[in-house]
């Protein structure tokens, strides 16, 4: 058993992004990685792709995620599966921060 809270998780900075690790490994879920990140104003994670998927629950703000070649409009609320070996880009388009968790497995963490 886990029982922890979001602000007592360190946050990785890059950029004008800020990661936090939720849960993994070390918290007792053996397989995946919950991460929570979050957008400045304006910024975007990479565009990129690789052989595992993304479960994504967006929590707060509006953003847009690059898949299949175009944007596709996203907001707190929005639940979003992003196939393995996909290109993929999540930005903040509206005004303040804009956050979101990601579940990837394991080696998606790395």
């Amino acid at each position: 058993m886990f029982i922890g809270h979001v602000d007592q998780v360190e946050k990785v900075l890059m950029g004008g992004v800020e990661k936090q690790i939720l849960i993994g490994p070390e918290e007792g879920w053996s397989d995946y990685v919950m991460r929570l990140f979050t957008l400045k104003e304006g910024e975007s994670t990479p565009r990129h792709s690789h052989p595992w998927p993304h479960i994504i629950y967006v929590i707060e703000g509006e953003g847009s995620l690059f898949f299949a070649g175009e944007g596709n409009p996203v907001k707190g609320g929005s639940l979003l599966y992003v196939d393995p070996d996909s290109l993929h880009q999540l930005s903040n388009q509206g005004e303040g921060v804009f956050k979101f968790i990601c579940i990837v497995p394991k080696e998606g963490e790395g």
